[in-house]
């Protein structure tokens, strides 16, 4: 595992949702958070956690590790904000919507004057991604796009990516390639670039309007996943149908424990120390 990414917050105790560390934030303190590690040029990487992602790190020790070591874990599935919300944190009445937080982030970012960078997806989406969020904010910077090859990153690419980032006076990355694929490289890359790296996904298709937004009320309930599923059947069949029902079993499991919020601990410059989850029932 790469070392050297910048703590969580120390000042909230954390919970653990299906065995992986989630940070009890609402969308504006989420988005001030990614919005400070900008401004600071931190290695950091941060994630939005839901069923699908959730499931994987039930079944893959590698994926809830590097989920466990990662800077920030935000609620980005109701499900799991709602799980936040049982354990006590009342901030999280509503979820980090990975789309939402993009936007937030880059409004808060002009004033700072944050240079953002749109890496993910095909020429075409994130060609559209820029020229829609541009036209949608007014000041924003986009230091540069890019659509990387199918696969992993390699390390060589990695530090040539990093070389990109430096000419482009880049302060944040966002990531939009497929889940858990996305995850990793964001955890893998990060030390090496030297800056956030924010793994959102279909936020690409989204804002660059190649795909439809679920409708908010479907969302307020929770019933995102639904709608999607209807609109992509063959792609998305598999993690929905399966990845829920894996994910509605951790949730079982969780609350048969009880709540468990995480001691804070610190990091001492390597790798995190793992997650210690305290059962509060008897």
């Amino acid at each position: 595992m790469a070392p050297v990414l910048s703590p969580p917050n120390q000042q909230q105790a954390a919970f653990v949702c299906c065995g992986v560390r989630i940070d009890p934030m609402g969308p504006a303190q989420a988005a001030a958070a990614v919005r400070d590690l900008a401004v600071a040029r931190r290695s950091a990487a941060v994630h939005l956690c839901n069923a699908n992602n959730l499931s994987v790190a039930m079944r893959d020790e590698s994926y809830r590790e590097l989920l466990n070591d990662s800077t920030y874990n935000f609620a980005d599935g109701f499900p799991v904000a709602w799980a936040g919300r049982r354990a006590g944190h009342e901030v999280m009445d509503e979820r980090v919507y990975g789309p939402t937080l993009m936007i937030d982030v880059m409004r808060l970012g002009v004033e700072a004057g944050l240079r953002h960078y749109l890496y993910g997806s095909t020429p075409e989406v994130v060609e559209a991604l820029a020229a829609n969020l541009t036209e949608q904010i007014p000041g924003l910077q986009i230091a540069g796009i890019e659509s990387p090859p199918f696969g992993d990153v390699a390390p060589e690419q990695q530090r040539e990516l990093a070389d990109r980032l430096r000419a482009a006076d880049a302060h944040i990355v966002w990531v939009g390639i497929s889940s858990p694929r996305q995850d990793r490289f964001c955890r893998e890359a990060a030390p090496v670039l030297g800056m956030p790296l924010l793994a959102v996904g279909a936020a690409f298709d989204f804002h660059a309007g190649t795909k439809p937004m679920a409708p908010a009320f479907l969302q307020d309930h929770g019933l995102e996943w639904a709608f999607r599923l209807a609109t992509e059947p063959r792609r998305l069949w598999r993690r929905y149908l399966v990845g829920n029902t894996v994910f509605l079993a951790g949730l079982a499991r969780d609350a048969a424990a009880g709540p468990r919020p995480l001691v804070p601990t610190q990091r001492t410059g390597g790798a995190a120390e793992p997650p210690v989850a305290v059962n509060q029932k008897g």
